[in-house]
């Protein structure tokens, strides 16, 4: 009989035998490749029934540790959410690897699959954990899978660039993460997700939750919040897919997600609001919108250039969180799923572009709209997304994070709200513009690049459009996560 506690478990299985059919036909490429695709649609209708029985909060104990200690999944709306958006790109985000792969002759596939495999079922287990202990696990499952994925092309820049990746991530996690679980265990007596918040209906004084939420802030490393952010630009040495998997579908999502699950159900919005350390995390978040986006338009390397801008779209969600208040949470959660359709759109075209023309560099770009319009006008609308403009579906969480900025009493933020929004117009557009309006700098494309590596990011960007309508069902449906969090945090201090 198919039950919600089964459908917790296929959410680790099926990515998991993925990965082993893939391994066992890497010597049979179509046959490979279509056992990814097929375990990331099963695993995508598998999501699809999580989402509709997540508020009735089914439980899984994977394992027993020690007395209190548990691996366990517990599924709610806001980490069903998230791993719809995981499972749902994986597919996009598939189809797309084999023309990038392909169309660039790139070597190893086989691992490339396999790791890919491995990190969508991190992704998972990040999203349907049910306390800090699970989370913790899973997140650095995450870590150390894709690791093989930034260093796929094995050349000096990407053995450094994955130095620079796993150290960062490590430490953070090890020095800072670790260190704030154990302490919420030994304080609160359990790591389980609350609602109101773990720490909150345990009396936890200001000073001690100050200690940790500064803790959790910088020790989710992969939340690339600054000044723990370089990891993310260096990582852009990895093949473009990695590129889309590390901003889009699994990595800094599941970085911003734990920010936001820890905020929500270990803190609480109404604990976070009395956390003096909150104030100050909040005006870095800030500081990190504006300052990655001045840094962003330094970049003339078009991947680097769509790093820095997801280390200041990241920051979104941190600072929803921050601010302690229901609508910016919201918007936080709400900024998770429009940025991972809008981003992976742009990455994807920027894989486009290089599979057929070689180029990396926007200022080499001039003209290429002309030969592939069906992939700028994907880019413009991604573009547009990300900048907030309606009727695309990233204007929403920019709209919910001011209207929370304003109620809760921090209206100073809303500037580097807006001034985020006037750089994102000065570093995403002009890529269009020189590809639409300049003459072309070659009289053709090096080769016409593969149909699966312009139809994904055609996609999504029809998603970005897509969301925006859906605004409604999404935010009745994760609108309860935060205003029952918010009366229980109320009710217990």
């Amino acid at each position: 009989m198919w039950t919600p506690e089964l459908s917790l478990a296929l959410a680790l299985v099926i990515p998991a035998m993925g990965g082993v059919f893939v391994a066992l036909l890497g010597s049979r490429p179509n046959l490979r490749e279509a056992a990814t695709l097929i375990a990331a649609v099963l695993l995508a209708f598998n999501v699809a029934y999580l989402v509709e029985v997540a508020q009735g909060h089914p439980t899984l104990n994977l394992a027993t540790l020690a007395p209190g200690l548990h691996l366990v999944f517990k599924l709610e709306p806001l980490g069903a959410i998230f791993a719809a958006v995981a499972s749902g790109l994986w597919i996009v985000n598939s189809l797309y690897s084999i023309g990038y792969m392909r169309g660039n002759n790139e070597k190893n596939q086989t691992r490339f699959y396999v790791c890919f495999c491995i990190a969508i079922a991190g992704a998972m287990g990040v999203a349907l954990s049910g306390n800090l202990l699970t989370m913790f696990l899973f997140y650095e499952v995450l870590t150390l899978s894709t690791y093989p994925l930034v260093t796929h092309k094995g050349d000096a820049k990407a053995k450094r660039g994955g130095a620079i990746y796993l150290s960062i991530l490590l430490g953070t996690s090890i020095g800072l993460l670790l260190p704030a679980v154990i302490a919420t265990h030994f304080l609160a007596g359990s790591t389980d997700f609350v609602a109101g918040g773990l720490l909150a209906i345990n009396e936890i004084t200001p000073a001690i939750s100050s200690v940790l939420l500064v803790l959790f802030a910088f020790g989710i490393g992969k939340a690339a919040l600054m000044p723990v952010h370089p990891w993310l630009p260096n990582a852009m040495v990895a093949p473009t897919p990695v590129s889309a998997l590390l901003h889009a579908v699994a990595v800094v999502k599941a970085g911003v997600f734990a920010m936001l699950k820890v905020g929500t159900y270990i803190f609480g919005p109404g604990l976070i609001a009395i956390t003096p350390a909150a104030d100050a995390l909040a005006w870095i978040a800030g500081i990190s919108i504006v300052l990655a986006s001045v840094v962003a338009m330094t970049k003339d390397n078009l991947k680097a250039r769509l790093a820095f801008s997801t280390v200041s779209q990241l920051s979104y969600v941190t600072l929803g969180v921050m601010l302690g208040s229901p609508l910016a949470m919201l918007g936080g959660a709400l900024q998770i799923v429009m940025h991972a359709w809008g981003k992976i759109t742009l990455f994807m075209s920027a894989g486009a572009i290089y599979t057929a023309t070689g180029k990396t560099e926007i200022s080499q770009m001039d003209g290429l709209g002309r030969y592939m319009p069906w992939l700028f006008i994907a880019y413009t609308v991604g573009a547009l997304s990300i900048i907030g403009l309606p009727p695309l579906g990233g204007s929403w969480p920019k709209l919910f994070l001011l209207q929370g900025a304003w109620d809760s009493g921090h209206g100073w933020l809303m500037v580097a709200l807006i001034a985020s929004s006037i750089l994102n117009v000065a570093y995403l557009l002009p890529l269009s513009a020189r590809g639409f309006f300049s003459p072309p700098a070659e009289a053709k494309l090096k080769k016409q690049p593969p149909m699966l590596v312009i139809l994904p990011p055609v996609i999504t960007a029809a998603g970005v459009i897509v969301l925006f309508f859906l605004i409604g069902p999404l935010r009745d449906y994760l609108a309860p996560v935060f205003l029952s969090s918010n009366l229980a945090a109320e009710a217990a201090l």
